[in-house]
């Protein structure tokens, strides 16, 4: 699995839990509403730290506390 299709899946894991849309990233952490539709859709080959500090920082959590899940036991590139 690549590590983008991780990060997207652990997404979408995260916000199955806390009932929440991709438009939350936009409207509570200012991501922009092209990059969010371009990494949901999988338009987006590579996911910098940076980027994925803003989701997480959205979310509130920590990306030790992100990374701490099987799904990243997967990824093999």
């Amino acid at each position: 699995m690549r590590l983008t299709d991780a990060v997207v899946y652990r997404l979408r894991k995260i916000m199955a839990e806390r009932n929440i849309t991709p438009y939350y990233f936009h409207v509570n952490g200012g991501i922009a509403k092209s990059s969010i539709s371009q990494l949901f859709n999988g338009k987006q080959e590579k996911v910098t730290l940076d980027f994925l500090y803003q989701f997480t920082s959205t979310l509130s959590m920590s990306l030790c506390e992100f990374f701490n899940d099987p799904i990243f036991d997967e990824v093999t590139d």
